[in-house]
């Protein structure tokens, strides 16, 4: 007994003397909100705060399981589903970020291209920028109409800059931005061959991508039939008696929590081997 206290005491004494060590985050580390801010953003969601989305879930997963429980009188259906349906927010905010993220894609050739001819014409930096809030595609006007602002407000490149680049929370427009700067303060002339450049390079991403998209879609779409089919059976058999009898008990329970448990780790292992490699913001 003296010694399980001693060893007690020596670790409670060991976590004190480390919890005074001073914290090193590694270079490019993220914290959970950094990445949640990140994703609305580029979903185009940048009032979104995690506090209302987690009440959103709660409110839709509790209203789901009100729902179930009087439909068929058992608590662990109407629990499988409440857990279900409240993943539904956070199932659209990514769904949009992926749909975002694909017309973003498709979007910034065209945007280099006006940068591109803005640069021919003779415009400054600023201009060609700015012009692209008026003349750009539709989805990306706001942060460069908001950049134009910025900068007729305060006259500062730099900063207007760096304010754009969260705005798009985007890796082709983190290297679009640098060069712009790069160009801004060690000048040169090449820069309307770079943009040129990278444009060419940007349709021919946008189409390999397209292609390979195209073949694994059917893929995935099977994959979540799959895990979605047993649930479907499960909200036709819980409308019977002798069905909802065999899952209103403390073993049924555990089956509905086994069998959620399978479809995550299996949903999860899909996505994870059929997922194509994405570009990271190494310029934020």
């Amino acid at each position: 007994m003296g010694a399980l206290i001693g060893a007690m005491f020596g670790l409670g004494m060991l976590l004190i003397w480390t919890s005074r060590w001073p914290r090193q985050r590694r270079p490019g580390h993220r914290t959970l909100r950094t990445r949640f801010d990140e994703m609305v953003a580029q979903a185009g969601l940048p009032g979104l705060r995690p506090g209302g989305l987690m009440l959103s879930s709660i409110a839709i997963a509790g209203c789901t399981a009100l729902v179930m429980l009087a439909l068929s009188r058992a608590v662990p259906i109407a629990l499988a589903f409440g857990v279900i349906a409240g993943y539904g927010p956070w199932a659209a905010v990514r769904s949009r970020w992926r749909r975002r993220q694909h017309e973003l894609r498709e979007l910034w050739p065209d945007i280099v291209d006006n940068l591109a001819s803005a640069v021919r014409a003779g415009m400054s930096l600023p201009e060609a920028l700015s012009q692209l809030g008026g003349r750009g595609p539709a989805a990306l006007r706001p942060p460069f109409r908001q950049f134009g602002e910025d900068y007729r407000a305060t006259g500062r490149f730099g900063d207007c800059l760096d304010r754009l680049k969260a705005a798009l929370a985007d890796p082709t427009g983190d290297r679009i931005v640098e060069s712009l700067r790069l160009a801004r303060e060690v000048g040169g002339s090449e820069l309307g061959r770079l943009l040129r450049t990278l444009s060419a390079f940007l349709r021919e991403e946008v189409r390999t991508r397209a292609e390979l998209e195209s073949r694994q879609t059917w893929t995935i779409n099977a994959a979540r039939l799959a895990v979605a089919a047993p649930w479907l059976t499960l909200a036709l058999l819980s409308v019977r008696p002798e069905a909802v009898r065999a899952y209103n008990s403390a073993s049924g329970l555990v089956v509905l929590a086994c069998g959620g448990g399978l479809c995550v780790v299996a949903y999860r292992l899909m996505l994870r081997i059929a997922r194509l490699p994405r570009e990271e913001r190494v310029l934020r």
